[in-house]
């Protein structure tokens, strides 16, 4: 499993461009691509810390559950760098042009350390694709869930709803008696 991935990375770090002495991003995603690194060792310091029991909980019968909540993470780490043209592993099932793909993602079921795997994994892609990012691709027009936007606008959604789901989280946790790891 672990050669799995990291065979999959590799390829994606030689199809993205990105070399191993790579500089990091500049600029606004340079600034975005901090941002996500601090929140994908929040989320995976929450996804450690909730125990296995706790990923079925949720606080009403029509939202996602932990666990849910966490492969929604992962899924749209894939599928929103997708949308912007950026291919994810095939593995993922995902197409940028289809969120149904991504829907059907984080619908299947893994154990809590395979959530964690791919919660590392898909992250890992989100980073090499910011690190792919050019100002003219930034700049470039994209449309989106039948709306027109930037890849600008895309990275900064897509940091944003990260941050989202770290809020919900939190409050899950914490509704399972789990303190964030670098709260305690």
């Amino acid at each position: 499993m672990l050669i799995r991935r990291l065979a999959i990375l590799s390829a994606l770090a030689v199809t993205l461009g990105v070399s191993v002495g790579a500089q990091k991003p500049q600029g606004l995603i340079g600034d975005l691509s901090k941002d996500v690194s601090d929140v994908h060792t929040k989320i995976v310091g929450l996804a450690k810390a909730v125990p296995a029991t706790a990923y079925d909980w949720k606080p009403s019968p029509e939202v996602r559950s932990t666990g849910e909540v966490f492969m929604h993470v992962a899924a749209d780490n894939y599928f929103m760098p997708a949308a912007m043209g950026i291919a994810p592993p095939a593995a993922t099932g995902i197409i940028g042009t289809d969120y149904k793909t991504a829907a059907a993602f984080e619908k299947k079921k893994m154990s809590r350390d395979e959530i964690i795997a791919e919660l590392d994994t898909s992250f890992a892609f989100l980073q090499a694709s910011m690190a792919g990012m050019t100002d003219a691709k930034l700049e470039a027009p994209l449309e989106i869930f039948g709306q027109k936007s930037t890849g600008r606008a895309m990275w900064v959604s897509t940091t944003t709803h990260l941050h989202e789901h770290l809020g919900q989280l939190i409050a899950y946790a914490r509704s399972n008696k789990v303190t964030p790891p670098w709260s305690k």
